[in-house]
């Protein structure tokens, strides 16, 4: 079998055999500029979709998990389906172009034979028309002999003399050799002409072999380019199928997604409310223990007067949460590439694939690590004040599993989890919240 770098070396060998049958003129098509230019522009489009991706499983984190995968799924196909339209074009323009080559081979076959055959018959003609001159001039040669004796004309006849030389001695012997004369010359041009058409047949014998071979080659390449062009479109076929599927089975859940989605953002935004509450708690029991030791210390019966109660911890900043972070998705309003509506993505997410040891960003004391609707398996850690009287908490989302339990104390870089993607996630990744009096803010400005 001929492949496909091999057979494009012998096209040009083949164009250049039939040129000299004399045929026409081949044109080549102009259309591999055009193809080119569709199989990088499809290129680019699966590039950009493969961009769009990370993004996608961002805008798709908290939702119903079957419609999030249909929609993956659904980028995936999209991203395939203009490099298999591509690959299709060229596989059509091959097997296109090896049928235009395959009709020019077999006319300039048939060109070839029918050249060869008629040599072939030329030979044959001019071997009779040969051998009838050769009597005659042995029968010329006898007749000399008979009479003059000599054996000039046997000579020519045994070849022991040129033509010329028997023609020289015989001219001038006899006028009736004069006539007889013609026939030698021809027998001399027939001789001539019959060694230039074996020579003839020879090269054109070659030339059908190589253009056989051609066609054989030509024969195998359009059926590559025919099982590649279907196998192409079958596959085509089923990406248009599958696409029409994803979107169905996307519109099916469109209902469903909407209000797992509701109840997902409930219970997230149910955090701050009771964030805010233990807050209020703390800064209750602050109260409390402020005002107590003020009221031992107005006294002046056996109060300590240098308790060391205090508030928790200051903190005025924290630092990355993974060991090598990459943000692959900031915080802000986000649009849903499903259900087509705004919200808020309360955190940034950064890379971190399946198992990657997750760090607390500050010190402090873990108030959560639990399971919760939507963000999963979850750590929540508790940093105390900073230097500003702000309350400041960091939320660790989508674990795979703890290394803390609630009230252990953390110091900042310690492995607190390992990434994962529970809850309603597209994939591993962590997703990281920053609470500042209870409601989240950019964890950027605090990173």
């Amino acid at each position: 079998m001929m492949s496909h770098r091999n057979l494009a070396r012998a096209v040009p060998v083949a164009l250049a055999l039939l040129l000299a049958l004399g045929g026409g003129t081949v044109v080549v098509p102009a259309a591999a500029d055009d193809l080119d230019d569709q199989r990088a522009a499809a290129e680019a489009r699966a590039e950009a979709k493969e961009r769009e991706r990370e993004e996608l499983e961002s805008s798709l984190e908290h939702t119903d998990q079957r419609l999030a995968e249909a929609a993956l799924e659904l980028n995936d196909v999209e991203a395939r389906l203009p490099l298999a339209e591509a690959e299709l074009a060229q596989a059509e323009a091959g097997l296109e172009q090896a049928e235009r080559e395959a009709a020019i081979l077999a006319q300039r076959l048939t060109d070839a034979q029918s050249e060869e055959a008629r040599i072939v018959r030329q030979i044959a003609d001019d071997a009779g028309k040969a051998d009838t001159a050769r009597e005659d001039i042995v029968q010329m040669a006898r007749e000399d002999f008979r009479s003059s004796g000599t054996t000039t004309a046997l000579g020519l006849v045994t070849g022991a003399q040129t033509t010329e030389e028997f023609l020289a001695g015989y001219a001038v012997s006899s006028s009736a050799a004069r006539s007889q004369a013609r026939a030698l010359a021809e027998l001399q041009d027939s001789a001539a002409q019959a060694r230039n058409l074996k020579a003839r047949l020879t090269a054109i014998r070659e030339t059908v072999t190589e253009l056989k071979t051609l066609a054989d080659e030509n024969v195998e390449r359009k059926k590559q380019a025919r099982e590649e062009a279907a196998t192409t479109k079958a596959e085509i076929e089923s990406l248009i199928g599958e696409q029409r599927q994803l979107k169905n089975r996307i519109e099916r859940r469109r209902a469903a997604a909407t209000r797992s989605l509701e109840e997902t953002e409930q219970a997230i935004s149910s955090i701050e409310a009771d964030l805010k509450e233990i807050i209020a708690e703390q800064q209750e029991r602050d109260r409390q223990r402020a005002a107590s030791r003020s009221g031992r210390g107005s006294g002046g019966s056996g109060g300590d007067g240098g308790s060391s109660g205090g508030s928790p911890g200051t903190a005025s900043y924290l630092t990355w949460p993974t060991a090598n972070p990459v943000v692959t998705s900031s915080y802000g309003m986000r649009f849903h590439p499903v259900l087509n509506y705004w919200r808020l993505h309360a955190g940034t997410d950064f890379r971190a694939y399946c198992g990657t040891p997750i760090l607390a960003a500050n010190s402090g004391t873990v108030l959560y690590a639990r399971t919760i609707q939507g963000l999963g398996n979850q750590v929540l850690i508790d940093h105390g004040y900073t230097g500003s009287g702000n309350s400041l908490m960091s939320s660790y989302n989508h674990l795979t599993s703890w290394a803390v339990s609630p009230g252990q104390r953390v110091t900042r870089g310690q492995v607190i989890g390992y990434s994962g993607t529970t809850g309603t996630s597209t994939a591993c990744h962590l997703h990281f919240e920053v609470y500042v009096n209870g409601s989240t803010v950019d964890p950027m400005t605090y990173l």
